[in-house]
């Protein structure tokens, strides 16, 4: 009998399963609009869909409560979803609020996106083809 089954070690490699991460300036952002809008109870929804200049964009938006196959992520009592299709492409990103003197917005920290759009909108992974850019395109002024 070796040592390892005498003690029973079990050697497994650390799995993140983190769906989303919320940093508390996004929090303080999404409990503010929440507020302002009067629709406290309502959920940020996150997504990914087709389009942009890098061949796919995030988008967000509140709805009322969760669809059935939701992943529910909730942090400092702020609740965001995201459908499975979307998971696909967020799973373990990073959801921050960057205020700057050139304007703030929600950023998203991809580590599936391996380049994204110069303005951050979209992005690009390892399987959906194209050329990998990082630079500017002639729609980020649009978003």
């Amino acid at each position: 009998m070796t040592l390892g089954e005498q003690l029973d070690l079990k050697v497994t490699a650390p799995v993140d399963d983190t769906v989303l991460t919320v940093t508390p300036q996004a929090v303080g952002v999404i409990k503010t609009l929440l507020q302002q809008r009067n629709i406290p109870n309502h959920v940020l929804r996150v997504f990914v869909s087709g389009g942009g200049c890098s061949g796919l964009q995030y988008g967000m938006a509140f709805e009322a409560q969760p669809q059935e196959f939701d992943q529910v992520v909730e942090t400092d009592g702020v609740r965001l979803v995201v459908d499975s299709t979307s998971l696909m492409y967020l799973q373990g990103a990073v959801i921050d609020f960057v205020d700057s003197l050139m304007g703030g917005g929600f950023r998203i920290d991809n580590p599936n996106a391996v380049s994204a759009c110069g303005c951050g909108h979209s992005f690009k992974t390892k399987d959906s083809g194209g050329a990998a850019s990082s630079g500017g395109c002639g729609t980020c002024g649009s978003h």
